[in-house]
């Protein structure tokens, strides 16, 4: 588990196609604190350190992640963001994240507002339904407050101390964004459904 509070920028510094890909990711963690076999959520993705260094881990990914996530757009040089696992004690800053992405949304519109970034997306016509106003979300693992939502586009406001300390100061129009929806509002719908 997770709480989309990401605490390091890392960067992809090698992809490897060796029946599943594997990634190496330089990070800023103090590696002899990282146990092999930890979860580490890699742009929102929950990976399991299979190897590490003294600045850098591997993960190995299967087709499935790839093929569910924004991570066949991975190349080296790009920075991803970076959350550890969260540790019971922890303080739960964000909301709780699984790091099981739901699907790739896509960026529509960056614009900038005072020194703030308003940024709209459209999610996936299956889980549009599970976004609400005021609502959370994991993109790219950061936890966020939905602004507004207009069918399948949903908008959110980017501060300057989260674009500093995360990737999204670098967001573009058509950039694919892993989308996890909101656990409690999934319950929520199914209860409904049930109903």
């Amino acid at each position: 588990m997770f709480t989309g509070i990401i605490t390091d920028i890392g960067t992809i510094t090698d992809l490897k196609q060796e029946g599943d890909l594997r990634v190496r990711i330089s990070t800023s963690y103090d590696t002899g604190g990282i146990d092999m076999g930890a979860s580490i959520a890699s742009d929102g993705v929950c990976l399991t350190v299979i190897d590490l260094g003294a600045d850098w881990y591997d993960v190995q990914v299967s087709a499935e992640t790839v093929s569910k996530t924004n991570l066949s757009a991975w190349t080296v040089g790009r920075r991803v963001n970076l959350e550890r696992a969260l540790r019971v004690g922890d303080e739960l800053g964000g909301h709780i994240v699984s790091g099981h992405v739901d699907g790739v949304a896509e960026v529509v519109s960056v614009v900038d507002e005072g020194d703030s970034t308003r940024v709209q997306l459209r999610a996936p016509e299956d889980l549009a339904r599970f976004i609400a106003p005021k609502g959370s979300v994991a993109l790219n693992g950061t936890s966020l407050t939905v602004n507004e939502v207009q069918g399948a586009v949903f908008g959110i406001n980017f501060i300057p101390h989260t674009k500093e300390v995360t990737t999204w100061g670098d967001v573009a129009v058509g950039d694919p964004v892993n989308l996890e929806i909101d656990t409690l509002a999934r319950y929520v719908a199914r209860l409904a459904e049930a109903g």
